[in-house]
């Protein structure tokens, strides 16, 4: 062992270094709640995208009209339904006061038994039932979802002005018209041009899960074609209305809810002050009431 200097007169310094600790894991559970949270929020978020993924138009317009109803319009003037008389053409086009025959096509027979029976004074509709008023709302979001349907297709929106829809005593009245230098027809022709075969099928999507039954009706304006064979305006408004059937029926509607098909000739114009409007010349789609069927 070295020997201390005795001339060596600096104080020996010792500089101890102290060990560091390492600092335990916390030993809490709080990460584990943010975690479930986190986990639990983005389930919720998928779950969303895959509702609106797998949801119809249809149903998200009911849906949005349940959160936020509109109040019923106090008005007794016009038809008083879905449009309230007013149309979507720019002559603010009116139905005929008066109905005259047609030539029909029955696919089902139809008896004196399922007439309407209605109490009271004779002649006269009771008021407004629960069922009768289901059913307007279920026609209000059918109408909502087929204009819907036409303006989200790009190919289809100019076209809108040539869809009217109201309602009757039959029940919801969907109209495709003619408007000038737009016809849904060749002249004289019942083999439809491709835009109308898509409105059609537009028509189908909106009434799809309705139950109602279905009436097709054609109509001309005045305008007379003359045929060697004796085809008249009657004969072309008939093979219209069953044209649009087949169409309806193709696009997805099934053959069993229509049960009318008929043609008017040129009997029943929109338009009354001008028999030759092209207005005149149309296809209707009632969806008649079921309010009104007898129990058989």
């Amino acid at each position: 062992m070295a020997k201390e200097n005795p001339k060596d007169t600096h104080a020996r310094v010792i500089i101890k270094r102290p060990k560091k600790r390492r600092h335990q894991g916390h030993r809490g559970g709080q990460w584990k709640v943010a975690y479930a949270d986190f986990v639990t929020a983005m389930m919720a978020f998928f779950l969303l995208l895959w509702l609106l993924n797998s949801t119809t138009e249809e149903q998200m317009s009911g849906i949005a009209d349940y959160f936020s109803p509109t109040a019923a319009s106090d008005s007794t003037s016009g038809a008083g339904g879905v449009l309230g008389g007013t149309s979507m053409l720019a002559e603010g086009a009116m139905s005929a006061p008066r109905s005259a025959p047609g030539v029909t096509v029955s696919l089902i027979p139809l008896t004196d038994d399922e007439e309407p029976d209605y109490e009271g004074l004779p002649g006269e509709k009771p008021a407004g039932s629960d069922a009768e008023k289901r059913e307007q709302e279920k026609f209000k979001r059918a109408e909502a979802a087929l204009r819907d349907a036409i303006k989200g297709a790009p190919d289809l929106r100019e076209f809108s002005q040539n869809l009217l829809i109201d309602t009757t005593d039959e029940g919801m009245r969907i109209q495709i018209v003619d408007a000038d230098k737009r016809s849904m027809f060749p002249v004289g022709s019942s083999t439809m041009f491709p835009y109308t075969v898509k409105l059609l099928q537009k028509v189908v999507q909106a009434i799809a899960s309705l139950p109602n039954d279905i009436a097709v009706i054609g109509h001309t304006d005045a305008s007379v074609h003359r045929s060697t064979n004796g085809y008249t305006n009657w004969e072309l408004s008939t093979d219209r209305a069953n044209a649009s059937r087949r169409v309806l029926v193709a696009s997805g509607l099934p053959d069993w809810r229509v049960v009318r098909v008929e043609g008017k000739a040129n009997r029943e114009p929109l338009i009354e002050d001008d028999p030759f409007s092209p207005q005149n010349r149309r296809i209707s789609i009632v969806l008649l009431r079921e309010a009104e069927k007898k129990p058989k």
